[in-house]
């Protein structure tokens, strides 16, 4: 492994090693009869550890050390469970370099965009500290006298949290600090794909944990694909499901848990556009465009995959994304020079590959072109050009989410011709209008307007503040994580009614006299 850029460094800081476990009960590392799963770097191809996967007997060992954690985490009054997500927030800064190195090697994603991933993480937990003291309930006049009724939150469990690779860490912190703080214990199951990132992560926490005396249990990981995920999804023990990742995956997550009537909370495939008007600020939309399409490769579920120009300045926009894409530095994630780095595997590749096929075989026309890179620099095999075509919002690889830099162009003539192009995918994650028009922005915020959970205007789809509720409606789930009031999905609420009188009327004026 090339150490160009620090791995080495990071790596030991962050306590990994060739070979690790995947299987941890929060306060130690359980060593199992599983097949180590081997993680490569899309940047320069090159190994850069293994992560052991949980076989029955961790993941049992793991999923009762939770259940005992549980009973005691939830009686820790919840400012002191936020003592320790403060704690943890102030770890993360210590080893933000390091990690956002790890995430930015192994996931692909610039070396920026790790570090960005890592402040999320710090944002969340600060957010969480401030959320320990906010967990309300209401207050409610009841119709009998003498009685007081009111309504006060629980926590509900064991939290899974399924993550995907495009943002290894931070989902993960989202769900858990929330979960944390409400008196939940969690049990992450990160992906397959960038397993060291989560191995890290724990490392990082084992220490708060152990310094303050928390049970273990209360923060667990699991390591394996697929039907692990099927496993966490089945298990009765797991009141919440938060699973992150394809709208298949997401349909068999949330038939099997609502099959045993548990609840899933799910962030799945995103579709976004941006409405470019004529009474745009081109220099603000070209920048949001080309972020939104480009940043991660393309590999964002809150990435512009369609843009919505009116005919008007159509070729005016097409122009000047020609001439920014032309200025692209395609490279290694970790040297700061370049703006795109690689697709997560070759697979990725494939699917970058067919998208393009199909899009020219509907009629797409190229706008800027495809191109699997290889060469010096490339050898990975995982680097692809950006791409655009002009499409109809019709076809039916536009009506697709495909995890790759491809942006599909659009013309309209009306406002409620753009908003009816940017609803009309199965799809409701982000969107964006472009306009310095009141009006035009209104009606795209209005009920009539972006059906999306996400709706912003002059700014791009992608880079959601943590302090909003994040996500999306139709095939994106319809879940919600991080800010705002959030923190519900992982309570349980309950109505409380107290009588205070010499008498017990009933509710309704009904008299049952013996």
């Amino acid at each position: 492994m090339s150490d160009q850029f620090g791995i080495r460094e990071a790596l030991k800081n962050l306590g990994l090693s060739d070979k690790n476990s995947g299987s941890s009960t929060g306060a130690q590392w359980i060593t199992t009869s599983g097949n180590y799963i081997e993680s490569f770097s899309p940047a320069d191809g090159q190994l850069i550890g293994a992560v052991q996967e949980t076989d029955d007997a961790a993941y049992e060992q793991i999923m009762s050390q939770a259940d005992e954690a549980f009973r005691v985490w939830r009686t820790m009054p919840s400012p002191q469970r936020g003592e320790i997500v403060r704690q943890i927030g102030e770890e993360l800064r210590v080893h933000k370099a390091d990690l956002g190195k790890l995430v930015s090697y192994e996931m692909g994603k610039s070396y920026q965009e790790g570090l960005g991933e890592v402040q999320e993480m710090i944002d969340i937990c600060d957010f969480a500290v401030g959320l320990s003291r906010q967990l309300y309930g209401l207050t409610m006049h009841s119709e009998r006298p003498g009685h007081r009724m009111y309504e006060q939150w629980h926590p509900i469990g064991t939290v899974a949290i399924i993550s995907a690779f495009n943002f290894p860490v931070a989902v993960w912190s989202w769900n858990s600090m929330i979960a944390w703080v409400c008196g939940d214990v969690c049990v992450w199951k990160a992906s397959e794909k960038t397993p060291l990132s989560a191995v890290a992560c724990q490392n990082i926490i084992q220490k708060v944990f152990t310094k303050n005396d928390i049970p273990e249990g209360v923060s667990g990981i699991v390591t394996g694909g697929r039907s692990l995920g099927e496993k966490l999804s089945n298990d009765h023990r797991i009141p919440l499901v938060s699973a992150t990742g394809s709208v298949r995956m997401g349909k068999a997550v949330g038939q099997a848990v609502g099959a045993r009537l548990g609840r899933s909370l799910l962030e799945l495939g995103g579709n976004n556009a941006i409405i470019i008007s004529k009474d745009a600020d081109l220099d603000i939309a070209i920048r949001g465009a080309l972020f939104g399409a480009v940043g991660t490769a393309g590999q964002r579920c809150t990435t512009t995959r369609r843009l919505i120009v009116h005919e008007d300045i159509f070729d005016e926009v097409a122009s000047r994304l020609v001439k920014a894409y032309g200025q692209l530095s395609i490279g290694n994630p970790l040297d700061e020079n370049n703006h795109v780095g690689p697709l997560i595997d070759t697979d990725a590749v494939a699917s970058y590959n067919r998208a393009i096929e199909a899009v020219k075989k509907e009629g797409g026309q190229e706008i800027v072109g495809a191109e699997v890179l290889s060469g010096e620099g490339y050898e990975s095999g995982c680097y692809v050009k950006p791409a655009i075509f002009e499409v109809q919002n019709s076809f039916d690889i536009v009506q697709n989410e495909t995890f790759a830099p491809i942006l599909y162009m659009m013309r309209f003539k009306t406002m409620d011709e753009a908003i009816g192009y940017q609803n009309g995918v199965p799809q409701g994650l982000s969107s964006a209008i472009m306009t310095t028009n009141l009006r035009e922005a209104e009606q795209f915020l209005s009920n009539a307007g972006s059906d999306c959970g996400i709706a912003n205007v002059n700014i791009g789809t992608s880079g959601a503040e943590i302090g909003g509720a994040f996500g999306g409606e139709k095939e994106t789930g319809g879940g919600r994580e991080s800010g705002s009031d959030s923190w519900k999905a992982y309570m349980r609420r309950q109505t409380n009614t107290i009588n205070y009188s010499t008498e017990l009327p009933l509710a309704q004026g009904i008299k049952f006299d013996i």
